[in-house]
């Protein structure tokens, strides 16, 4: 509304850009209640990647409101039409808006921290974006009256939008590992293999997968012991095994352990890491 009433393309990019926080905060109300739901029959791993789904909608509302703003900017540069100054409302809306978006983002990013929500993470680094868009906006109107070139306001208008698709970009790249089975942090299998390595009896773990779902993690590995065991100690030794990762590693939603006999060695096993591997994981 300030953008339309102060005559500033700038203003009026930042508030569509603040106006997406809206929609993305009404997307992160419906995923918390679809995760909330209890695993079922449908989907045996609950219901966690609602928050993924609702990650990448949310990346595609960012990224069409700074398309749109990149071809409205454009069209305001190319356009012959004699373009006035925009109102000095707009600078103290502005001023308004960097104020409130700085406790937005300090918001967000801590509750998300707390919680553990990729999503409202995410969210919080939109919001340090728009604080940032807001700041840029606020140089291009002081420039714009120190200069008296109302082409200045387009111009900036043109580089928020940019700022809006990189942080769209930026978030799909995320989800879109989880949507793949991947982990962003691969340094969790160093932590897995070593809580393995505290568990006496257990031994070369290997075929081992963590996949995020939602804001937590499933885990899959085997491991060898002594082929002269009985079935109840190898079932003891996977126990410890599992008691060790939840108590090691944070946010473990379900681990599976698979028991072989020491030396046993399985063709076909495409799948998972095994400590050999931790070689060719990048270094924390």
């Amino acid at each position: 509304a300030a953008g339309f009433l102060s005559g500033s393309m700038a203003v009026l990019a930042d508030g569509i850009d603040s106006g997406t926080d809206v929609i993305i905060s009404l997307v992160s109300l419906f995923a918390a209640r679809v995760m909330a739901k209890p695993s079922d029959a449908k989907h045996p791993f609950g219901h966690g990647r609602a928050e993924t789904i609702a990650t990448s909608i949310l990346a595609f509302v960012i990224f069409f409101a700074g398309t749109q703003l990149a071809v409205n900017a454009v069209r305001d540069l190319i356009s012959e039409n004699v373009r006035d100054l925009p109102s000095p409302f707009a600078l103290y809306v502005t001023m308004g808006s960097i104020v409130g978006k700085l406790l937005l983002a300090w918001q967000q990013t801590y509750t998300g921290k707390t919680n553990d929500s990729s999503m409202l993470i995410a969210n919080g680094k939109n919001m340090r974006n728009d604080v940032l868009i807001s700041v840029t906006v606020l140089f291009g109107l002081v420039a714009t009256y120190l200069f008296q070139s109302p082409v200045l306001d387009p111009i900036f208008a043109l580089a928020v939008s940019f700022f809006i698709v990189k942080t769209a970009v930026s978030i799909f790249i995320e989800t879109n590992t989880e949507f793949m089975d991947g982990i962003t942090d691969q340094g969790l299998y160093r932590d897995l293999f070593e809580a393995v390595r505290l568990v006496e009896g257990a031994n070369s773990p290997h075929r081992a997968r963590i996949r995020s779902i939602g804001n937590r993690l499933a885990v899959d590995l085997d491991i060898e012991v002594d082929g002269s065991l009985t079935v109840s100690e190898g079932h003891e030794i996977a126990i410890a095994v599992e008691r060790m990762i939840k108590s090691r590693m944070k946010d473990i939603y379900d681990v599976m352990v698979h028991v072989e006999p020491i030396g046993s060695f399985e063709k076909g096993e495409r799948f998972g890491l095994c400590e050999s591997s931790l070689n060719e994981l990048p270094k924390q």
